[in-house]
């Protein structure tokens, strides 16, 4: 190499040099040892390094964040698959934005039941009546799409979907399937289910206050119920009454305004805040006959629906864990402390295996739970079953992922105190932790332990 094409070489690299860092350098260590040291490596050691010193820089892929760890979606039809992304993108585009808005608000978007309806899930496994007659482990799916969102939506439909309109389908006439059902299913017409009342909740099969008593083709309905979700806006509520001659309990489509039919909107909650609960309250409701429920004759036919219904709590509490870990996945691997993500932490990993491993077993729970139902095989105990693990585990979830979101966990603009708030009612209804308990337990000793 001639000398100008040396002093070329030199000067181009001494333009490559960043000086400013060269003395930062130099104050903290030995350049000339240094030097001395990165000369005498062998040329295998010193491209060792420079991979190391490059492999530094590129920015780590992360992982899809899913919770079905287990691909548990394979189950699904194709045709299935297809309906849980639309719901999926239903969530994302028309609930997730707004969410937390209407949850502080305490209200409900009305505005949203158009565009549901659009989805044609409503009524999912009836057949007939308009309805899509698709199977339960589809309706679980969707379940939990929504209640990885919110849960509040969720709940509004499955009131809607498995208790109001499961009350008709199963225990309704002719007639009253073919007047009401088409209408539900459409969502022109909203339903909702009134069994809690102020002093009756797990006692509901033996102890209801709310009577009824027949006078000629009329029914005079009288007494209060509680914690009925969608009531306080619903054209219809399926209300349970003890008859006051024969001690039986009935079933009645109440519609909105008849005389004596009085909502209020209870307020003050801290879970479920978008799901518009009242105490009705009932005073000489004359109801006729026609709307009485046909093949409601006794505890046993509101147990059919309860059943029925009590799985889809499950899936919910499923949903609700899954949107729980997922958000706090996602949020560990954005969040930083000393330099690094926070998922490359190992207490923080292990705390999202702990979570995942919970999360796993409930779906496979839950998706076991919904073939027996298609198969017509499921039992009382083995939807408590469900109820009472998938709850118990999601709120643990939900605190594990509470944890991991630090301070920021408190702050509803990060979703996780909402979800944290909303598992406790998941916990609580569609037959609480003690009552679903018993009920295994006298299938699984031949006991009965209730009082």
């Amino acid at each position: 190499m001639s000398i100008f094409k040396k002093i070329k070489a030199t000067v181009g690299l001494l333009q490559q040099l960043d000086l400013d860092k060269i003395g930062t350098l130099a104050a903290k260590v030995d350049l000339n040892k240094m030097v001395g040291l990165v000369s005498s490596m062998k040329q295998e050691d010193l491209q060792k390094l420079m991979k190391f010193m490059e492999g530094g820089k590129k920015k780590h892929a992360f992982p899809e964040v899913d919770g079905d760890f287990y691909d548990l979606k394979e189950w699904l039809t194709p045709e299935e698959r297809a309906i849980q992304l639309q719901v999926r993108e239903f969530m994302r585009e028309h609930i997730a934005p707004i969410a937390n808005e209407y949850w502080l608000k305490d209200e409900f978007p009305h505005h949203i039941i158009p565009e549901m309806a659009k989805l044609n899930i409503c009524g999912l496994t009836y057949q007939g009546y308009g309805c899509p007659g698709k199977s339960n482990l589809l309706e679980g799916f969707l379940a939990m799409e929504m209640a990885r969102v919110d849960c509040s939506t969720s709940t509004f439909f499955g009131v809607q979907s498995g208790l109001a309109m499961g009350s008709i389908y199963h225990c309704g006439s002719e007639e009253q399937k073919q007047q009401w059902l088409p209408p539900m299913q459409r969502m022109e017409k909203i339903g909702a289910f009134g069994l809690t009342e102020p002093e009756v909740g797990s006692g509901a099969a033996g102890g209801l206050t709310c009577t009824c008593k027949r006078e000629g083709d009329t029914w005079i309905l009288n007494g209060q119920k509680k914690w009925i979700g969608n009531a306080t806006f619903a054209d219809l509520v399926i209300i349970w009454a003890r008859d006051l001659d024969d001690g039986n309990v009935k079933g009645f489509i109440v519609e909105k305004g008849f005389e004596g039919f009085q909502a209020e909107k209870i307020r003050g909650k801290m879970a479920l805040r978008i799901v518009q609960n009242a105490l009705i309250t009932l005073t000489n409701c004359a109801v006729p006959e026609s709307n009485r429920l046909q093949n409601a004759n006794s505890f046993k036919d509101t147990a059919n629906v309860l059943r029925m219904t009590r799985a889809g709590v499950a899936w919910q509490a499923v949903g609700c864990a899954r949107g729980a870990y997922e958000s706090a996945l996602q949020y560990t691997n954005e969040r930083k402390q000393f330099g690094r993500t926070i998922s490359s932490f190992q207490l923080v990993q292990d705390l999202l295996v702990q979570m995942l491993s919970n999360l796993t077993a409930m779906q496979t729970m839950v998706c076991r739970l919904s073939q027996l139902q298609d198969n017509g095989k499921l039992t009382d105990e083995q939807a408590s079953l469900a109820k009472v693990f998938c709850t118990l585990r999601t709120r643990d979830i939900v605190s594990h992922a509470r944890e991991l979101f630090g301070g920021n966990g408190i702050l509803i603009e990060y979703d996780i105190a909402r979800f944290v708030a909303d598992a406790e009612a998941i916990y609580s209804y569609e037959g609480t932790k003690e009552i679903n308990t018993l009920i295994v337990g006298r299938s699984i000793t031949g006991q009965s332990a209730f009082v």
